[in-house]
């Protein structure tokens, strides 16, 4: 008989029969009373008042009925904490059942009532449960931990769970691995310290319980160790190997946690290899198959594929036809497809993309079509050889006549004519034709930007405007700012017939309008066109920034994060876990790690021994990003006393006779013997030219900056340094546009850096070329090769008023984290102003990083080149105007870099120089003169060969000023 009968209404007096019922003698009326007991509280009737009864008949062998009285107890322990104490006998007692069933029921069950004193009596069962002969007793016992942990973490940690749950990942049992795994996870994202350290054995003990758990299980493993960092790229190899078989799994969770692993792991891989190719190659199957499903799981996979396209394309890119899409596809699929397509475009497949869109612009669903149409706008800007044959198909869509597809043509047109100026102008036209059949604001309000934009070129483009003018208090905000500026702009270009226009216009917004941005807006321009008209022109004629290719990608930083949680939620939602989930600690924010340094190219050098892996592409939470969006404009702290930069690699042995001719050749032309190369080599250690040991002067990365002696120039550059006097040395770069205003929402940012005061400086040009003012303008530097941060907050003029722009310099100081970047030179950078936060990178000319305590000793020079290995020495041709030794000497030297000795031999000038970086490095120079004023040869010497192409570059820029 069907339990369909439990849940029908019965008479009065129901709880007075059931408590008769539950105190039967007979074992089949008492199951029969906690079936009806259990009916009544699962549609919502009170029968808290048969607690006592229901609790006498836990007192049994029988598995069904021990079920529904643990599943009543679970439900009301909270409002009957006292009685439920009399439950605890039973479950210690339970807990020691011969059947493994009952033993996993009653340590479960335990777990599940969050009760504080029965909380006290579960250690113990709990205890023996972890160690029980049994794996399902095991495994059940793994969750109950972190549920344990959950209601009292103090007890959990003090009883020794946690450590006793660490021990479970090693069990024979590979489900009791996966729960340990799923629990240990579950205590860690709510751990203020983790509780999990994980290491390449135990990484190998989770890889190895993979093959033999449940799909589940196997979920739980790969997103452990998806937060693992290998050692080295063997290990990350060796991972890769082992966890791509997962994804021809059946189950799409285990295939996304799968690819979750990889693409972590591809990110600390050279691009370029074999095995990082052929892995991308496996990673696109899977993907696809998953496009096989139903709706809802294919709206999963392709929200995942979404982020995987914007952060590996090539994966992809020979995919195309599996996201056309389906005539029966749902809609939320469709859109999705379509997103991932523009993403995909490219010059190869253009040609069979936009025949689809044109396909759909066909569609009867109104939002598919408007998404469509939209994207081959989109197409157009992103891929430059298609532009052409985009606006002709949006030329033929708008033939159609179909309403809403020409008005969505016409604001896809208008973004074209932004990104093409100039360029498809003869189309306007046929656009102006579709005038009365306008009714949409963001149409309205794309064409009379055009007509403004080219009012020059349109003759009726007065009338035009003065059409849209009649019902101008009944437009929309977007469609009267826009024909405000649409009619101004027709004035500065047509001022002969149009002053009445402008005049009703500018009346309308100013005196008539109760919106301020639209008053504003006015007033503005009368004052300008009342005030200088040749202003005026300047200002809203000017040249527009482009708009970007990629309006609608996620931010860098936040796709690593996303990138992190393909699988989850996260991936869904495109947003990370702390914007949707509450009541819980704050989850860490997860990155993608740094690309290692490769396992076939040998030792690393001297600055990889100073900088362990290479800097991440976008900064990561703690590095930058957290400092700009919680929006902490305190002044950075100056460096501490005592700072030690990094440690070097004491020199390397001596060579021996022969070894190094220029060296045995140094020794004659400096004029030394061989017992003052040795006195010499004594003076290393106290040297009075700002050496600190002799790991700096041969070149060790990183010196110590405690107890180092200035020289005299150096302490004349702190004098002007304390009296606010300029000490900059003679050469800095010209300016270059590091951020252009279509990528900073309006912002552009010119600069370059200079060497003032002992110290790095960043001069910046800031300009707004938005329309509306910028204030709270703050700047981060990512972690970067040289260990540069900003001594101070970033000063400028605030607001900074559109089209004007502001000067300012950034002092730098060397404390920051040291991170090697690619190129070494390369600084991230991250502008905060009230639009939003703006990313650039941009290199540092090497010189600034020369130091006002590089001059060496001749003797301690011979004795430095000596020691330094031959194959260090590079040799490069640099061109100048200058032939003169002192005149390059002179200069040079207002650049830090200190001539050590001139020298002529076999009629050749030769320089002998010597410069210091911030970091520590020194390197050692020859500088061959020509008679004629190019092919100068400079070798250059140090133990890092990784800053020579800036060495050069410096010397090149220095000489040629």
């Amino acid at each position: 008989m069907s339990d369909a009968k439990y849940f029908t209404t019965t008479k009065k007096g129901e709880i007075f029969e059931l408590k008769s019922e539950l105190n039967s003698d007979k074992k089949e009326k008492r199951r029969e009373a906690v079936k009806k007991v259990i009916a009544s509280m699962t549609v919502g009737k009170d029968v808290s008042a048969l607690f006592p009864d229901v609790i006498n008949c836990m007192q049994t062998d029988n598995l069904e009925l021990k079920k529904l009285v643990y599943l009543y107890l679970i439900n009301y322990a909270k409002t009957q904490p006292e009685l439920a104490i009399l439950a605890v006998n039973t479950f210690v007692k339970d807990c020691d059942d011969p059947n493994p069933l009952i033993r996993a029921l009653a340590v479960r069950t335990m777990g599940m009532i969050r009760v504080d004193k029965i909380t006290e009596y579960l250690c113990d069962p709990l205890r023996k449960c972890l160690k029980d002969e049994d794996p399902y007793v095991r495994k059940t016992a793994a969750v109950c931990v972190a549920k344990l942990y959950d209601i009292n973490p103090t007890l959990a940690e003090d009883q020794g769970f946690l450590d006793a749950l660490k021990d479970l990942l090693s069990d024979s049992n590979p489900m009791v691995v996966a729960n340990a795994v799923a629990a240990l996870s579950e205590i860690n994202e709510s751990a203020a310290t983790p509780v999990i350290d994980m290491n390449t054995a135990m990484v190998n003990k989770l890889l190895t319980a993979l093959n033999e758990c449940t799909e589940w299980g196997q979920v739980f493993i790969l997103d452990c160790v998806a937060n693992y960092t290998p050692t080295d790229e063997r290990e990350a190899q060796g991972i890769c190997e082992r966890v791509s078989p997962r994804l021809a799994h059946a189950n799409a969770a285990v295939v996304l946690s799968a690819v979750k692993v990889l693409m972590k792991l591809m990110e600390m891989l050279p691009n370029d290899s074999e095995f990082v190719v052929s892995l991308s190659k496996k990673l696109a199957p899977p993907l696809v198959t998953l496009l096989s499903a139903e709706p809802e799981l294919q709206y999963v996979a392709l929200r995942n594929i979404n982020l995987i396209v914007q952060k590996k394309p090539e994966i992809l890119h020979h995919e195309m036809k599996v996201f056309f899409v389906k005539y029966n596809d749902p809609i939320y699929v469709k859109l999705e497809k379509l997103d991932i397509m523009i993403r995909l475009a490219s010059p190869a497949n253009i040609a069979q993309v936009l025949a689809e869109l044109k396909e759909y612009a066909t569609e009867v669903d109104i939002d598919f079509v408007r998404k469509a149409v939209r994207a081959i706008g989109r197409c157009a800007i992103k891929v430059e050889q298609s532009a052409e044959r985009c606006v002709s198909t949006l030329l033929d869509l708008i033939q159609t006549k179909v309403n809403y597809v020409v008005q969505e043509a016409i604001v896809v047109i208008k973004d074209i004519f932004r990104k093409y100026p100039n360029k498809y102008e003869s189309i306007i036209s046929t656009l102006c034709e579709n005038l009365d059949t306008l009714d949409e604001p963001d149409a309205k309000a794309s064409m009379i930007w055009i007509i403004g934009e080219y009012a020059e070129r349109i003759e009726n483009a007065n009338e035009l405007l003065e059409s849209f003018l009649e019902g101008f208090a009944d437009e929309n905000t977007q469609v009267q700012l826009q024909l405000l500026t649409a009619i101004v702009k027709l004035f500065l270009k047509r001022p002969t017939d149009t002053q009445e226009l402008v005049q009703k216009v500018l009346t309308l917004a100013t005196q008539e309008s109760d919106n301020p941005d639209l008053r504003d807006r006015g007033y503005i321009y009368w004052r300008l066109l009342s005030t200088d008209p040749v202003i005026a022109k300047q200002v809203v004629l000017a040249d527009k920034p482009l708009i970007s290719e990629e309006t609608d990608v996620i931010e860098p930083t936040l796709l690593d994060e996303l990138c992190c949680h393909i699988g989850t939620l996260a991936s869904v939602y495109h947003k990370p876990p702390t914007a949707f989930i509450e009541g819980r600690a704050p989850l860490a924010r997860k990155s993608m790690p740094a690309r290692m340094p490769s396992m076939n190219g040998g030792s690393p050098t001297g600055m990889e021994n100073g900088m362990r892996g290479a800097g991440q592409v976008i900064p990561n939470q703690d590095s930058l990003i957290g400092d700009l969006l919680s929006l902490d404009l305190s002044s950075p702290s100056g460096p501490p006393s005592g700072f030690t930069m990094g440690v070097g690699g004491v020199g390397a042995p001596m060579p021996t006779a022969g070894q190094d001719l220029l060296g045995a050749d140094l020794d004659s032309l400096l004029g030394l013997s061989d017992g003052s190369t040795s006195s010499s080599m004594s003076n290393v250690y106290n040297t009075g030219t700002g050496s600190t040991g002799l790991a700096e002067l041969t070149g060790g990365y990183g010196a110590s900056h405690q107890g180092s002696t200035v020289d005299a120039g150096g302490l004349l550059g702190d004098i002007f340094g304390t009296l606010g006097l300029s000490t900059m040395t003679g050469y800095a770069a010209p300016k270059q546009v590091w951020l252009n205003p279509a990528q900073g929402k309006g912002l552009e940012v010119q600069g370059t850096f200079s060497r003032k005061n002992r110290q790095v400086v960043m001069e910046l040009t800031l300009a707004n070329r938005a329309l509306q003012p910028m204030t709270d303008f703050d700047i981060r530097l990512n972690k970067n090769s040289f260990g540069l941060t900003p001594a101070s907050p970033l000063n400028v003029r605030s607001p900074l008023p559109p089209n004007q722009t502001a000067e300012t310099s950034l002092t730098l100081n060397i404390t920051g984290e040291i991170v090697k970047q690619n190129p070494l030179t390369n600084l991230q950078v991250a502008l905060k102003n009230n639009i939003g936060v703006h990313y650039f990178a941009c290199l540092v000319p090497m010189h600034v990083f020369f130091v006002e305590e590089g001059l060496m000793e001749k003797g301690v020079f011979l004795a430095t080149w000596k020691d330094i290995p031959s194959e260090n020495e590079k040799q490069f041709e640099i061109h100048t105007g200058l032939t003169d030794p002192d005149a390059i000497s002179s200069k040079l030297q207002g650049n830090n870099i200190f001539t050590v000795t001139k020298l002529t031999t076999d009629g050749r000038q030769l320089v002998y120089l010597s410069l210091k970086m911030t970091i520590g490095i020194w390197i050692l120079c020859e500088l061959k003169l020509n008679a004629i004023a190019s092919g100068h040869t400079l070798a250059l010497k140090s133990r890092v060969p990784d800053v020579y192409m800036g060495v050069l570059e410096a010397f090149q820029g220095i000489l040629l000023t």
